[in-house]
């Protein structure tokens, strides 16, 4: 494995890399250009058991043999000092290995949808925290697919990456629009579409019937500002995760793992 040693944090080589902590920037940049940026040696080796093709591997020079076994094929592997790395990137890369991957083409709702039982749909969902946390959760739990407003954030974010381990990489997602017109066809492929509110009239999730449960659709909104009111009328139920304490709801990651875990509770392991 030939190893390009960078020595210039500005090396036009290195450009994928470049301001990975300018999220404005990043998040502009990265779609229309087709790249993501996977950061260290777990997620990227998950990147590429999916099917994503690297355009580059850069490496803290210490680590380059963490890659030795890997085809990187046409892909080139830069290294560079901690130094070198912190200054092109604009953070300490403490996991000292960062890969660019080209994106593949996102399904049509419909098509991840003729595959999926449960499905979780979220509305502007737009940190990036959050959404890892959610895919992460989803994997998990025995969901099939995410499917996401126009608004929300991209899961092939860095940092949506990282926090959800990778597995971004394992769920099916596509985007659901016009927004919220596109729910009718989520009930129109047999999904119950399940509104997550912490309203006080709304169904305790536990307490869903046997029909609700079979092909549910969790919808779940922002956090803080929750689903809008055109999302909560367009779908066939609202429902509540029951709290204690005085507390009025979870954080929309954790609200995402109870509810997953709630209806997938009497699936065989």
């Amino acid at each position: 494995m030939p190893v390009h040693q960078i020595t210039d944090p500005d090396d036009d080589r290195i450009a994928d890399y470049r301001a990975l902590t300018d999220v404005e920037l990043r998040t502009r940049w990265e779609p229309p250009h087709g790249l993501f940026i996977a950061e260290g040696e777990l997620v990227l080796r998950r990147a590429l058991r999916a099917g994503y093709p690297a355009r580059s591997y850069l490496v803290d020079a210490k680590r380059a043999d963490q890659l030795a076994d890997l085809d990187t094929g046409d892909a080139p592997v830069y290294a560079a000092t901690p130094d070198v790395l912190q200054r092109a990137t604009g953070f300490h890369v403490h996991r000292g290995v960062l890969a660019s991957f080209r994106r593949k083409p996102l399904p049509a709702a419909a098509e991840v949808l003729a595959t999926a039982r449960r499905v979780v749909i979220l509305e502007d969902v737009n940190n990036h925290t959050n959404l890892g946390a959610i895919f992460r959760a989803v994997a998990g739990l025995g969901v099939d697919a995410v499917l996401l407003s126009p608004t929300c954030a991209d899961p092939l974010y860095r940092r949506s990456v990282r926090v959800s381990m990778g597995e971004v990489f394992a769920v099916p997602y596509a985007k659901l629009e016009p927004w919220p017109d596109a729910l009718a066809e989520v009930r129109a492929a047999g999904f119950t579409v399940l509104a997550m509110t912490p309203a006080p009239d709304a169904v305790p999730i536990q307490r869903l019937d046997a029909a609700q449960r079979a092909r549910a659709a969790l919808l779940l909104g922002a956090e803080g500002a929750g689903l809008t009111r055109a999302a909560m009328e367009a779908s066939d139920a609202r429902v509540v995760i029951p709290m204690r304490r005085g507390v009025d709801s979870l954080n929309v990651a954790a609200a995402t793992a109870v509810a997953c875990w709630e209806l997938g509770r009497d699936d065989p392991l």
